[in-house]
């Protein structure tokens, strides 16, 4: 956007029609500027304008764009944030060579003039007539402030800054009834404050306090006269007085302005010859803005902060209107991150996977009971350099919040069909057959009446080994696929998405969840943020909490604050206090016993699960304590490398699973973020021992040695070993009698249902 301010730097035929359009307006003036509308400058604007008296007369001291300041927690800034680079100081914090040499270059007459040097008008008529060309302008610093008013308010809006800086009679005119208004309402000096503010000085600094900082790295109030000099001389055209590019012209104009000052008297002779012999003197201070200056790593929470402003009605009723209130800035935002988390987050991430790695990782801590985001990182660092492998994709969120289009969670996704199935009234007890592979039972009922019904579809658990029966804890604690399967064919699909629903589980792309059996097995995409949320739903005992970012938020508008309204999180009950206890009793088995063995806590109870994809293309620890829940992420973002024959972080790895890789980075962050605080325990249950069979007694007995590729024909055998259960799975699917020994015999069609829909492989567990 092309950054014109007062002087402008146009160009000799830009410059003729500006002072042709000054002389016009100059005759206007002359020929009655204090007649009505009906007078001389009403007849020569007709076209342009309407009316003199229609234009609005209520210039105030516009509300400029600003630095936005992205606090954590504790108050520590995260990162500075802006569409202006400007710092809003009064008068007082100007240094007193500032204010004389921008009056001295732009407008020396300022303080003895009103809106419109007539003047000045005519001295300039005179030289321009003179020297055969345009040299010299006439507008007032009143007039050149008002003009930049304009500018401002039309932000980054091409046509608005065009609309807002040309040449034309009907803008000079309203740019001069303005200036008038402004004249008699604030007064030089708070005009001469309202312009220094306003300003534009190049390389990205708006107001003389932030050209302060930029070239010289300090505040305004400290420039001495040569530096004040330099940064006067700049407005005219900050390109072509740019110190950072051109030195040597930037020092003519500086000199200019120096001998401009002594000749008004603001210094002698001989101080605008030593400071004209000084060298410029820059020290200069690189623009820091974005979130891509965060610090502890916490750009892509810098970014979620601003994604939650930007799409959120709290502050705006359209995006227009809360990308204006952005883009004006003044913004202090304490948000939710806790820096001890945070850290905690990034060293775990950076002990364990690298940033050279195929795969990445990505991590999220939320706080149970108030949906609080506490930390949030990933391995690829942040930025737009993709050879140096940055990304601005978070890869912790939704789409629709700056992330991907999710992961599969696998058998992460486990702990919400068994809530459902608690919750509808099955005993923790419950055992199910649990073959080491099967068909999926159908058919199986879905939600709205409908059913699905895909025959032949087949499962299997991750190892032969693993061959029930099993009861709940046990199916938990090594993640058994056919269990949680059997489980989800006997309450149906419909309770499993509403429970899902209730614990703010969505897809990553913003799709509904898909009414599949598969879905027990985690083959829907979500993100860690929906994951770790969901979790904290067990941790506060059924209760889920909508993650929130932003604590508070305050908004400078000239020298006032006000607090700004910010969004709440919604807590709601997903699920009885029992049915979360029994949940939080199972998964702590999961990290005591299981597959998460390598991800629990030593100093404090945890409780968790692991999840492994198809083909390993994903592998996740989700877990959580009383006090916070977390989820763990590793994979390739784009689907393409399988975590086979892989080294992740130096460690090389046959096969990754989701206890051995994301189970150690939660087991440090959590470590970390909860350090110095005391331990709390889980509201634990009382789960018996079920009568499954104990597998090493029950090997030696004549189990049905049945065919493992369908499970439904049993037949006779006194060697049942890994591969049995043919009779159970034919007589829970086909109605058949089952001649397997002591599986077979359940009744026909126990899980019959009315079958509908699609199927989709799922998740194994890790």
């Amino acid at each position: 956007m092309p950054k014109k301010r007062s002087g402008g730097g146009l160009s000799p035929t830009q410059q003729a029609a500006k002072f042709l359009g000054v002389s016009v307006l100059a005759g206007a003036v002359l020929a009655g500027i204090a007649l009505p509308a009906v007078g001389a400058l009403g007849l020569a604007a007709k076209g342009s304008v309407e009316s003199f008296d229609a234009l609005p007369a209520n210039l105030k001291t516009p509300p400029l764009s600003q630095r936005t300041a992205i606090l954590d927690a504790k108050g520590g800034t995260i990162a500075t944030v802006y569409s202006r680079d400007r710092t809003v100081v009064p008068l007082k914090d100007m240094s007193p060579y500032m204010q004389k040499a921008i009056v001295a270059i732009e407008d020396s007459r300022f303080y003895e003039h009103g809106a419109v040097d007539l003047k000045g008008v005519l001295r300039a008529l005179n030289k321009n007539a003179r020297s055969g060309e345009v040299s010299e302008g006439a507008s007032t610093l009143t007039q050149q402030y008002v003009k930049n008013v304009f500018v401002e308010e039309a932000g980054d809006d091409p046509t608005k800054v065009a609309e807002a800086t040309q040449q034309t009679i009907g803008r000079k005119i309203r740019e001069l009834k303005l200036a008038i208004q402004v004249e008699e309402e604030l007064g030089k000096k708070r005009i001469l404050e309202n312009y220094l503010n306003i300003t534009f000085f190049g390389q990205q600094a708006y107001g003389v306090e932030a050209a302060a900082q930029r070239y010289f790295s300090k505040p305004a109030k400290d420039l001495n006269l040569q530096e004040s000099a330099l940064l006067a001389g700049i407005v005219q055209s900050p390109s072509r007085y740019d110190p950072v590019n051109d030195a040597a012209e930037a020092t003519k104009r500086r000199n200019v302005v120096l001998q401009r000052m002594a000749q008004v008297g603001d210094i002698s002779q001989a101080e605008a010859d030593k400071a004209q012999a000084a060298p410029l003197g820059l020290k200069v201070s690189r623009p820091k803005n974005g979130c891509i200056t965060a610090v502890k790593g916490a750009g892509f929470f810098c970014d979620y902060v601003r994604a939650v402003f930007l799409s959120n009605p709290v502050f705006g009723k359209t995006k227009e209107d809360r990308a204006k209130i952005w883009n004006q800035g003044g913004l202090t935002i304490r948000t939710t991150l806790d820096p001890q988390a945070q850290q905690s987050v990034q060293k775990s991430i950076k002990d364990h996977v690298y940033t050279s790695d195929e795969v990445a990782t990505a991590a999220t801590i939320v706080e149970p009971g108030t949906g609080k985001i506490v930390a949030m990182g990933q391995s690829r660092p942040y930025g737009i350099d993709t050879k140096q492998g940055e990304t601005t994709i978070n890869l912790s969120v939704n789409n629709d919040m700056g992330g991907g289009a999710g992961y599969q969670p696998g058998s992460t996704f486990k702990p919400i069909v068994a809530a459902a199935a608690l919750e509808g009234g099955m005993p923790a007890t419950q055992t199910y057959s649990s073959p080491y592979e099967m068909d999926y039972p159908t058919p199986v009922a879905a939600c709205d009446g409908k059913t699905w019904n895909e025959k032949g579809a087949k499962l299997a658990n991750e190892n032969e080994t693993e061959v029930g029966p099993y009861d709940m804890k046990e199916a938990t604690a090594k993640s058994v696929n056919t269990y949680y399967v059997q489980m989800i064919s006997d309450i149906g699909i419909c309770p499993v998405t509403q429970m899902a629903d209730k614990m703010g589980v969505e897809r990553a792309n913003g799709n509904k969840l898909e009414q599949t059996p598969s879905i027990a097995l985690g083959v829907t995409e979500v993100s860690p943020l929906t994951m770790a949320s969901a979790y904290a739903t067990f941790a506060s005992r059924g209760t889920y909490c909508t993650p929130v970012a932003i604590e508070s938020i305050s908004q400078r508008v000239g020298d006032k604050s006000k607090s700004l309204a910010v969004p709440k999180t919604t807590c709601s009950r997903a699920m009885s206090e029992k049915t979360a206890d029994t949940v939080n009793t199972l998964l702590k088995g999961v990290v005591e016993d299981g597959t998460g063995q390598q991800a629990g806590l030593d100093s404090r109870p945890s409780a968790g699960k692991t999840g492994t994809t198809d083909e390993r293309y994903a592998a996740w620890f989700v877990g959580y304590t009383p006090d916070l829940a977390g989820a763990v992420w590793v994979g390739d973002p784009k689907h393409e490398r399988q975590m086979v024959n892989i080294t992740i972080g130096g460690v090389p790895h046959d096969k990754v699973f989701g206890g051995a890789v994301p189970g150690p980075i939660w087991g440090d962050m959590m470590s970390g973020a909860l350090e110095g605080t005391p331990p709390t325990d889980f509201n634990l249950v009382h789960i018996p021992d079920s009568k499954a069979k104990d597998k090493d007694k029950d090997e030696d007995k004549g189990r049905g040695d049945g065919d493992r590729d369908d499970g439904r024909n049993g037949d006779d055998g006194d060697n049942g070993g890994d591969n049995g259960d043919g009779g159970l799975i034919g007589g829970l699917i086909d109605g058949g009698t089952g001649n397997g020994g002591t599986d077979g015999g359940f009744p026909g069609n126990i899980f019959q249902g009315q079958g509908n829909g699609g199927n989709g492989n799922g998740g194994r567990r890790g």
